[in-house]
């Protein structure tokens, strides 16, 4: 049986792998009970996606192999520290634990700074970068309306 440190030397395989198939430093891996149900790794440049992440392509990878987007009972081991994308996205599949390699420190000095989105993130929206605008409320708020009211709805 595996254990913790084969799990996260897989997802770090697969980061040093990765770099030599054209992708960035990063891989994850999903294990559940005691066993690597999927495997994700840097595609964001390969594929020109800014959202190919590893732990994002991992997350996908176990939701479509166990047919749920609540991926409770599983954990990530991922070579790094995950950026505010992938954590986001940790937290909404319900991972029960992470587990990480190198730090968000060490992918900062290597060029994959993510300080910047946590700086923003702290801004009003007035103050952020992007500029943001609230349009057509009484419009998009129907959505809400009918999800409300929706008596079947899977809730998440």
């Amino acid at each position: 049986m595996k254990n913790n440190e084969d799990y996260m030397r897989t997802a770090i395989k697969l980061s040093i792998d990765n770099v030599q198939n054209g992708g960035g430093p990063f891989g994850a891996v999903i294990v559940k009970d005691g066993k690597i149900i999927a495997r994700g790794c840097n595609r964001v440049t390969a594929d020109n996606d800014p959202t190919a992440h590893a732990e994002i392509s991992a997350i996908r990878a176990a939701a479509t192999i166990l047919g749920k987007f609540d991926l409770s009972g599983c954990e990530i081991f991922t070579s790094c520290e995950p950026c505010p994308m992938c954590l986001g996205a940790i937290y909404w599949a319900r991972l029960d634990k992470i587990y990480y390699g190198n730090t968000k420190t060490d992918a900062a000095r290597i060029g994959f700074d993510d300080s910047f989105i946590y700086e923003e993130l702290e801004k009003p929206l007035e103050k952020r970068s992007i500029k943001t605008v609230q349009l057509l409320y009484n419009e998009a708020v129907e959505g809400f309306n009918a999800w409300e009211q929706k008596e079947d709805k899977v809730e998440y």
